[in-house]
């Protein structure tokens, strides 16, 4: 069935959470968070997702689902705080919130416990270097969406 109108990240987008209790490493922050930062980094993201699906001859997807590492380094070169996550999912934790770009999306709507952290995720050589490779393509996005003017 075809949508009535366009898919827009907006529709789906919740911010904060309380945060779990955990200790995490902060990075440093460049911009002001709040729910219109949330919305445009969310929508940003969503079209770079869908970008990158056709670039790969994929499907184009409805929401944000697997992209938790995508969206959760973007969102802590863009706004600071933290990655947090689990061996399911991947999130931030920007002035003591959760902050989810794909909070909505169906994987994480599926999952029992999206907010657990597992710390011991992130010594891992395998996720490490998964991260690594995915920092060129998100540190183009966060120059692009930095350069975008303001919206008033």
């Amino acid at each position: 069935m075809p949508l009535s109108k366009p898919l827009r990240f907006h529709d789906l987008a919740r911010l904060g959470r309380e945060t779990p209790d955990a200790s995490f490493a902060p990075f440093d922050g460049r911009v002001a968070l709040d729910d219109s930062g949330f919305l445009r980094a969310g929508a940003f993201v969503f079209d770079k997702w869908r970008e990158r699906a056709a670039e790969r001859g994929e499907p184009l997807p409805l929401d944000l689902s697997r992209s938790c590492k995508y969206g959760s380094l973007f969102m802590s070169l863009v706004y600071g705080g933290s990655i947090a996550g689990n061996y399911q999912h991947q999130y931030n934790i920007i002035d003591g919130r959760i902050v989810d770009l794909s909070h909505a999306a169906a994987d994480v709507f599926a999952m029992r416990r999206p907010y657990a952290h597992e710390p011991e995720l992130f010594d891992l050589d395998m996720h490490r270097r998964s991260m690594e490779n995915i920092a060129p393509r998100v540190g183009s996005w966060v120059e692009e969406f930095l350069a975008l003017p303001p919206k008033t």
